[in-house]
Order: C-alpha cells, then structure tokens, then sequence
C-alpha cells in the first residue's frame, strides 16, 4: 500500500493525491496538521517538505514526483 503523508493547503500534495486517485492507486494519508505525531519520524528519515510519498518496496519520496508516480501505474 501506497501512503502518503500530506499538509492542508498543500498544491503538490494535492497534485499527488489527485494523480493516485485518477490512476486507482489505493493509498493511506497522514496529513502532518492533524497528525502530528507523524513528523518527528519524517524528519529522522530527511524528509523536511511534503508530501512524503511511501511506496510498498520501502522507497520514499517527498514533493510531487510524476515520473515516481508513473513508476506506480506500469506496476499495477
């Protein structure tokens, strides 16, 4: 499962959920103002921006990453 950590008033979070959902790429959101609980690990693994994409394989990416994000539609 795909999760994606994310902020409100966020566009390249938005941006990345948007392309996830037109493309039926099931994913969990913790978004970081409701769940702060959450930023203390994203900044121990260098993630400083959202989002903070987590693949299935453990990769990690953070910002809004098409060509990460293609990857995800040709493993379906």
């Amino acid at each position: 499962m795909v999760t994606v950590f994310s902020k409100n008033n966020c566009i390249q979070c938005k941006m990345t959920k948007k392309f996830l959902k037109a493309h039926n790429i099931n994913f969990v959101e913790h978004n970081i103002d409701e769940q702060p609980e959450f930023i203390n690990s994203l900044k121990s693994e260098g993630f400083l921006a959202t989002p903070v994409v987590k693949l299935p394989n453990g990769n990690a990416f953070s910002g809004f990453r098409p060509d990460e994000l293609n990857k995800l539609t040709q493993a379906i």
